[in-house]
């Protein structure tokens, strides 16, 4: 395995650290501002939709430049951001230090996925992109429990502090392990990244990432509710079932990275179509302790297995356009969340309880699985443009493989 893999997987974990890790640390911070917990709330839409616009504005502007000096550049953005977040003395500060932080997130994901499948065989590009993943789910599993205790213990802005010192260690690591991937042959233009968005393809995986994760994050956004008052943990348990959670998007990632590499649309469909089955269950159940833990982890692990795919499949229709296609994809689980949450929070207020979200992200999921079988059925139909789009894609990541 190319030891670049880790270095991008280890900035992913830093990045996927300062997302998720606020969420346990809201009651601190609203105390420490003197603003209520759904102003503090806003940290998180806030960085959530900045996401979007970097993952297309900066991975737009940044189409010309060569991969390897960009995503050092974006993660210095990443570090500027939590030192500013840490040191921030009113709310409006730590705003825009998470505003900072989140313009990285998305460009360094999108190109982030490029490279990384570039540094192996066409045909290990998907488990490639798993590998990078593996650090996102890892700050599920370690990072944010950990970074919640330290928060609590020590101050919130000592979790902000921890992630700017991981933000160094992968700038490091990226700096000395991924090698130089712009070649003298391949000319990147901006024309022809926005050119993939011509195909149908490309669209459809998209959509398919907003309502896939759409689904899964409008059932675990308010999973803590679900868990205390319909599952009747103690409060104690949540984050030890987070941790569960977090265990199923690892074991889901990798497992999702491998069978993606043999058939993408297969794997997708058989994901996406159980984790519809899963949050039904889940929901049905949900007053059961034992049913909870599973469909905890089970929801987890299918919801995260996904991802390599989407991303490979985003990337392969984009032919030798795959950067901004990538980075597209990347906001488009950002716009999921945002529209999952939304959709969960509708059902809260409207008074059909805890397992609503639950619900309607089985609901959006299965729109989710529609369109992925139309995409595939489409696909097949098309058999002599996919292969083309595969190779062109191949043939670019294979090119991009040259050191200076």
């Amino acid at each position: 395995m190319p030891l670049g893999l880790i270095a991008l997987a280890l900035g992913a974990f830093g990045i996927g650290l300062t997302e998720f890790v606020i969420m346990g640390l809201l009651p601190e911070v609203a105390a420490d501002f003197g603003v209520s917990e759904a102003a503090a709330g806003w940290l998180i839409s806030g960085y959530a939709l900045s996401v979007v616009v970097g993952a297309l504005v900066l991975t737009a502007a940044t189409t010309q430049l060569p991969r390897k000096p960009v995503l050092l550049s974006l993660i210095v953005l990443f570090i500027l951001g939590n030192v500013v977040t840490a040191l921030a003395g009113d709310y409006g500060v730590a705003m825009i230090g998470r505003i900072i932080a989140a313009l990285s997130h998305g460009a360094f994901f999108g190109i982030g996925s490029v490279v990384a499948a570039s540094l192996v065989a066409p045909e290990k590009k998907a488990g490639a992109i798993a590998i990078m993943f593996t650090g996102l789910t890892a700050a599920n599993v370690f990072g944010v429990p950990f970074g919640t205790f330290l928060g609590q213990n020590f101050g919130w802005r000592s979790t902000f502090w921890v992630i700017s010192a991981i933000g160094v260690l992968a700038l490091i690591g990226i700096a000395a392990l991924v090698p130089k991937l712009h070649s003298p042959e391949e000319k990147v233009s901006l024309r022809r990244e926005l050119a993939a968005f011509r195909s149908g393809q490309v669209w459809l995986s998209l959509i398919v990432t907003i309502l896939g994760f759409g689904g899964m994050f409008g059932a675990f956004t308010y999973i803590a509710y679900t868990l205390t008052e319909v599952s009747g943990f103690a409060t104690g348990a949540v984050p030890w079932l987070l941790v569960l959670f977090g265990a199923g998007l690892v074991i889901g990632n990798w497992l999702g990275g491998r069978f993606a590499d043999r058939s993408i649309d297969g794997t997708l469909l058989v994901f996406i179509g159980a984790l519809v089955v899963i949050l039904a269950l889940f929901a049905t159940f949900a007053a059961s302790g034992i049913a909870t833990i599973i469909g905890l982890f089970l929801m987890g692990g299918f919801g995260f297995g996904t991802v390599p795919g989407l991303q490979a499949r985003t990337m392969n229709y984009a032919g030798q356009a795959p950067t901004l296609a990538s980075g597209a994809n990347i906001g488009a689980f950002n716009v999921g969340n945002a529209l999952g949450a939304w959709a969960g929070g509708l059902g809260i207020a409207a008074g059909f309880g805890y397992t609503s979200p639950i619900w309607i992200g089985a609901i959006i999921t299965a729109a989710a699985f529609l369109v992925m079988a139309f995409a595939a059925a489409s696909a097949r139909r098309n058999t002599t443009h996919q292969p083309a789009a595969d190779a062109a894609g191949a043939d670019a990541q294979r090119d991009a493989v040259t050191a200076n």
